[in-house]
């Protein structure tokens, strides 16, 4: 699978709550979109991925 661009050799299966544990992502504090579609946070534990998924995470940061 393409984690914001870079391959990434990951099972199938995992759902993108564990992915994004994983790579070091704080679930409440980024948005994901999953080939091309904004996924709502309430469905990251239910929506499981596959080895040709392409993920974009941005993480929001705050600031002042």
């Amino acid at each position: 699978m393409t984690v914001n661009g870079v391959k990434k050799e990951a099972a199938g299966g995992v759902s993108l709550a564990e992915l994004l544990k994983q790579e070091g992502f704080e679930a409440g504090r980024v948005a994901v979109e999953l080939n091309g579609e904004i996924v709502p946070k309430a469905l990251y534990g239910e929506t499981f991925l596959s080895e040709t998924d392409k993920l974009e995470v941005v993480s929001f940061v705050g600031g002042g």
